[in-house]
Order: C-alpha cells, then sequence, then structure tokens
C-alpha cells in the first residue's frame, strides 16, 4: 500500500463502496477499498432486503427521488437476474385507517408509481378477494388493499458480486482493514488515508489523489477529521424471522401497526419470513452488533 499511488481511496466496504469500486475500476482508475470488518458487515447486510422504488418518499412529495429509486430497481431487475427478483406487495387498508380516503389515496400514489416505471401492475381488491391472497390476514374490519410490484435481494450476495466484478476490471478490495485516520497535507487537505490491519495491528498508508468516505452509519468518523459537524443518528430497525411452515406467505402483506399507525410488513425471504420493522436509536459503539430489544419484540408481536 505505501508503495502505490492511488487515483481513489474507499474507505467502506458496503454496497455504496462497492458500487464506487467498480465504477472507478471501469474507467481505469487505480482504486483501493478498504472495509474494517467482513465485506457488507454493516448496513449492507442488515437491510429488509426489498429493492423498492421508493414509494413512501411520495407521501412527502419527494418525486425526483422516488423516480431515480424506480429507475434503480428497475435496472438492477434487469441486470441481477437470481440477486434481484420480483416481489408482490400487497397493502392492507382496515377500518380506522382512513379507508376511503386511503384508497383515493393510495391509488393515485400507486399510479404515479407504476407510471414511473412505465408499467401498471396495481389493483385494488376487495376484502374477499384480498384474503384469497392473504389468507392469514385478519378479517375483522379489513377495508380491502392493493397489490403492486417491488422487488427484494440477498443484499450481501448482492454486495459480493458487485465487488468480484471490480476486482475484475483492475479494482483492490481489503477487508479487515480499518481507515483509521486521514491524512492531511500542509494546507489541511486530505491526501490519503493510515490504515491499521485488524487481525495483525500492522498499520500502513494510503495516498491518493481522492478520499471517498462511503462508510454509512459511521461517516462521522471521518468527516469530523476535516473539521466538519458529526451529522449522523445511528438509527436501527429490528426484524423478527419465522420459519415458512410456521408463518407461510406468498408475498409480501403491509399494514398499519395497530398501536401507532406506523406501516409494517412481512413477507418472505430465502425460506423464512420476515416482520419488520422498528424504528429506534441505536446507542454507541457503532462497532457492537446490533441487537433486538424486549420492547422492540413486543412491538412487532403486537402487529403479528
Amino acid at each position: 500500500l505505501a508503495d502505490s499511488e492511488w487515483d481513489v481511496v474507499i474507505a467502506g466496504g458496503g454496497i455504496t463502496g462497492a458500487g464506487i469500486l467498480r465504477e472507478a475500476s471501469r474507467l481505469n482508475l487505480r482504486a483501493l477499498l478498504v472495509e474494517q470488518r467482513d465485506y457488507a458487515w454493516g448496513t449492507s447486510s442488515r437491510s429488509s432486503k426489498l429493492v423498492h422504488g421508493g414509494l413512501r418518499y411520495l407521501k412527502t412529495g419527494q418525486l425526483a427521488l422516488t423516480r431515480a429509486s424506480v429507475q434503480g430497481r428497475e435496472q438492477l431487475l434487469a441486470e441481477g437476474q437470481g440477486l434481484i427478483d420480483p416481489l408482490g406487495f400487497l397493502l392492507a387498508q382496515y377500518e380506522g385507517d382512513g379507508a376511503t380516503a386511503g384508497r383515493l389515496v393510495y391509488g393515485a400514489g400507486l399510479t404515479i408509481y407504476d407510471l414511473l416505471a412505465l408499467q401498471w401492475s396495481h389493483r385494488y381488491y376487495s376484502p374477499l378477494d384480498f384474503q384469497m391472497m392473504a389468507p392469514y390476514i385478519s378479517p375483522t374490519g379489513l377495508r380491502g388493499g392493493f397489490h403492486y410490484q417491488d422487488a427484494q435481494t440477498d443484499d450481501a450476495r448482492l454486495v459480493l458480486r458487485v465487488m468480484r466484478e471490480a476486482a475484475g476490471d483492475g479494482g483492490t478490495a481489503l477487508n479487515y482493514v480499518r481507515a483509521e485516520q486521514l491524512l492531511l497535507d500542509g494546507a489541511d487537505r486530505p491526501v490519503g488515508l493510515r490504515l491499521r490491519d485488524i487481525l495483525t495491528g500492522r498499520s500502513a498508508e494510503a495516498h491518493a489523489r481522492v478520499i471517498i468516505n462511503a462508510t454509512g452509519a459511521w461517516a462521522d468518523n471521518l468527516r469530523v477529521q476535516v473539521g466538519e459537524e458529526a451529522r449522523i443518528r445511528p438509527l436501527r430497525g429490528s426484524h423478527l424471522i419465522f420459519p415458512a411452515w410456521r408463518f407461510p406467505l406468498a408475498q409480501a402483506v403491509s399494514f398499519m401497526h395497530p398501536i401507532d399507525g406506523r406501516p409494517v410488513f412481512a413477507f418472505p425471504w430465502e425460506g423464512v419470513t420476515l416482520v419488520g420493522t422498528t424504528d429506534v436509536d441505536c446507542p454507541p459503539p457503532l462497532e457492537n452488533d446490533p441487537s433486538i430489544t424486549g420492547d422492540e419484540v413486543a412491538y412487532l408481536m403486537a402487529a403479528i
């Protein structure tokens, strides 16, 4: 590392870092990526496994973000068959959810959602028809619901696929190497990273024209070293995992939580059923593996 001059050094081996490494390598740049643990160890192996088009962004009027998400989903579906697969989503509506207005609002939102993807996949179903597609859903107060198309993935496998493609194009990736400190020149401009081998404790310096901070929830560790304020508020979303025989589903089902009205979902993935998600603060240190709390278990079980 010390004997090489890099065009780009990327800190972070999740999907963001892997994608940047691949694109940099395809541009014939000398690119190095370092990851402090296994590739995809952080956020990119702990997602809800969904490749969604950002339906929720429409609610806040973020049309451009929804368009970008939909286009990204469609590109992944076209290029990553076997890693990204279509997933039908059922959106249940119950009495007390504002079902009449909700049907009009969700119908309009799903129409825009489909048009951005140049498709027409959504449809409204009566309570009886909805129950046929989701036979385990509670019939009490069910007013029907919508069906629409999204997608899902094995997030860690996707990261590894992109990383291997980057390596095939000449990129260099090292895991169990932590980006500990930025190297600054006389004008306090970043010119490299001091790296540490987690397994042996050895350190080295990697100099580069460009340093990219793709560390996700850990971004403030490097950001504050150039005089910027810390901006990350680490959150976690916990899930419950059930054997498919215990909680059988043919497609995803989304509904409002009975306590606070937040949308929650259950869907099949790799032989299990995932139920999620919570949205709570994740206390430091971030190097520790996050874990679910008893309160979160109770919250998700109340939804189930």
